[in-house]
């Protein structure tokens, strides 16, 4: 389905041990993380919080291992934040990434986020940016984007769960914001699917923004008790709304099929936190990529 050599395959490694809750996979060492990667056929990885810092020893364990640096996820605090110390982080970051290699930087804004509270229902507590924050989150992105080209690479915007920018209306405003020059987006299918919004309508309207990609399945049953229970974030991951292609609800052919028919190239990100004592990584990590073969061709 894709031309040889357009798309990458890679993983995150949230499957293994999450960031957001050192409970889930606190026993889960990087080596082993990496290494089931690599075993279970993907070529990239984006960074987690276990990766070590300095860029010799990561690009020595992951050279050891024939994987990629992808991107890995910055925090901005731009409608909350004095942009001259987001700025500061970011270039931090930048410059770590491009040391790995990498070609894109993941940016959301965490500003008001409700991702990250244990006990804050995700869907009735929504943050909602007014018209000046929305302006502060415009121009700092601007202002970052100008950051990431310094180095040839591209800033992605990724769109989450329980913050300012989730539904289809505000990816929407986003776009029609920003300069294209230095904002891209990345498509989340899992946000988009738990969030109610046609993941297949906005992957056709933003298609030439689109930088790339996080391949995440939903389950169904648990988005509906999500909703129906009030239940945060944290809580919706801890009971297993997310999972890997193939696994939960979401056909990804025709997101394969619009992907290649408008010659996406970048990265194929499986990205699909779940705890890993109830969801063996190394297992679902094999499971998505046997599906990704069978459905993209690669």
């Amino acid at each position: 389905m894709f031309a040889a050599g357009t798309v990458k395959l890679g993983i995150a490694p949230i499957g293994w041990t999450n960031d957001d809750m050192p409970e889930l996979g606190g026993d889960n060492t990087f080596e082993q993380c990496v290494s089931e990667m690599a075993l279970a056929g993907f070529i990239g990885t984006e960074i987690g919080n276990k990766y070590p810092k300095n860029v010799s020893a990561l690009h020595k364990a992951l050279n050891l291992r024939n994987l990629e640096v992808a991107s890995a996820w910055f925090s901005a605090h731009l409608t909350v934040q004095d942009y001259k110390e987001t700025a500061r982080l970011f270039i931090e970051h930048r410059d770590f990434l491009h040391a790995m290699g990498a070609k894109v930087i993941v940016v959301s804004e965490q500003g008001h986020s409700i991702q990250g509270q244990m006990e804050t229902s995700l869907f009735a507590n929504k943050p909602v940016f007014t018209d000046e924050q929305w302006n502060r989150l415009v121009e700092g992105l601007h202002g970052l984007g100008e950051l990431a080209r310094e180095k040839g690479m591209h800033l992605v915007y990724h769109h989450h769960m329980g913050t300012g920018v989730q539904t289809t209306e505000e990816i929407d405003r986003l776009m029609e914001s920003t300069d294209p020059a230095l904002v891209s987006l990345l498509y989340d299918t899992g946000h988009l699917v738990f969030s109610g919004e046609n993941h297949i309508d906005v992957l056709k309207r933003h298609m030439s923004r689109i930088k790339h990609v996080h391949l995440k399945d939903v389950r169904a049953d648990v988005a509906h008790q999500v909703r129906t229970e009030q239940m945060s974030f944290l809580q919706a991951v801890k009971s297993g709304v997310f999972t890997v292609p193939g696994d939960g609800c979401i056909d990804f052919t025709p997101v394969f099929e619009e992907l290649s028919g408008a010659s996406y190239e970048g990265w194929l990100l499986v990205e699909a936190e779940q705890d890993p004592a109830k969801a063996n990584p190394l297992e679902y990590a094999i499971k998505a990529r046997g599906y990704i073969r069978d459905k993209a061709g690669v």
